[in-house]
């Protein structure tokens, strides 16, 4: 590293600050921008992210962030806004083209550290912008919301949370076994050709110690369709389908979730929520709460996930086992596509 550089890194050390002490831009320690991105795309330039799960992956590079600086590693990292307040910025790491901002708009006097991450997980460039740059790249403005939940702790093989239907859904059931190989899991439900929440619990059970596929722990989308084709494989259907809608397995009125983690997006819809469903005809009036949801959970084993746990559990029971979040209840993103060119 220039010496140039190595004044501020070594200025930082000595200096005995920590990432939460704020100085000015007047400060014989601030760093300009330019040599910012420089001692970042030097110091972390070809480090190797490789199978770290999305959570452990943020933390490392917020990790190797301060030991480039001068900082010490903090034993946690505080949720503070900007999540480097010595410096006044925040970093996001990137293997797409989709920054996501969660929970605040854009700020303009704040720098946004962006780390480009290579298909193979290796830390490609840093490139650093002021939020009024990333708020021209914003071009809807709008916040896409969510809800999430946590799971506190695995502790059970499998279990069915709930131990029947909903009240409303249990008249619409069947009795016992279907034949389902001819049936899209996409079809919309009609009475009677609903396996009950018992039934799904008893196929869906055995997928437990079964391995998926992993893409990656940025590639959610083919983990989830990896995991969707084995449910419907174990439910008795004969083919896979996935439309992206809610619920996953339509026709079983079936929301299915892979964690790897605690934490749970549930997207726009919360499991208890009352409203009734708009795909449905009149002849079945099923709400939301009445969805059943599939929780699995797995570790990463090289280049699979082998499933460990398995819940299932209605929509109105849903918070009797996992945790909503609380504070920003339902939190909200800001979605940036950056151009093509954003890191040359």
């Amino acid at each position: 590293m220039p010496l140039a550089h190595n004044k501020y890194v070594s200025g930082i050390k000595q200096s005995g600050l920590t990432i939460y002490d704020l100085i000015g831009q007047d400060s014989p320690l601030w760093i300009p921008t330019p040599t910012l991105e420089k001692i970042l795309n030097e110091k972390l330039g070809d480090i190797s992210l490789a199978g770290l799960p999305n959570r452990t992956r943020s933390k490392k590079v917020k990790e190797l962030v301060c030991e480039a600086l001068g900082y010490p590693v903090p034993s946690s990292f505080r949720k503070t806004q900007p999540r480097f307040p010595c410096q006044n910025f925040d970093v996001y790491n990137q293997k797409s083209d989709n920054l996501q901002i969660w929970n605040e708009a854009t700020d303009a006097t704040r720098r946004y550290v962006i780390v480009k991450i290579a298909n193979d997980d290796v830390i490609q460039t840093v490139k650093i912008v002021s939020g009024d740059i990333l708020a021209k790249l914003d071009t809807t403005g709008t916040l896409t919301q969510k809800f999430q939940a946590v799971i506190d702790g695995v502790h059970q093989k499998s279990a069915l949370i709930s131990n029947n239907d909903t009240n409303a859904l249990l008249p619409h059931v069947a009795t016992g076994l279907l034949p389902l190989d001819n049936i899209s899991p996409n079809a919309v439900p009609t009475g009677g050709l609903i396996l009950s929440i018992q039934t799904i619990f008893k196929k869906l059970a055995l997928m437990v110690g079964k391995t998926i596929p992993d893409h990656g722990s940025t590639q959610d989308r083919k983990r989830g369709d990896n995991l969707h084709r084995l449910v419907c494989q174990s439910l008795g259907y004969r083919f896979y389908e996935d439309d992206g809608q809610f619920p996953d397995i339509r026709h079983q009125l079936l929301e299915v979730k892979m964690q790897t983690a605690p934490t749970i997006d549930l997207g726009k819809i919360l499991p208890t929520d009352t409203a009734r469903l708009p795909f449905l005809p009149d002849s079945l009036p099923l709400r939301f709460c009445d969805v059943r949801y599939a929780i699995f959970y797995g570790g990463i084993n090289n280049n699979d996930i082998t499933i460990t746990n398995f819940y299932l559990v209605s929509g109105v029971d849903f918070f009797t086992r996992f945790r909503q979040f609380q504070g920003n209840v339902k939190n909200s993103k800001i979605q940036i596509h950056l151009p093509a060119d954003f890191f040359d």
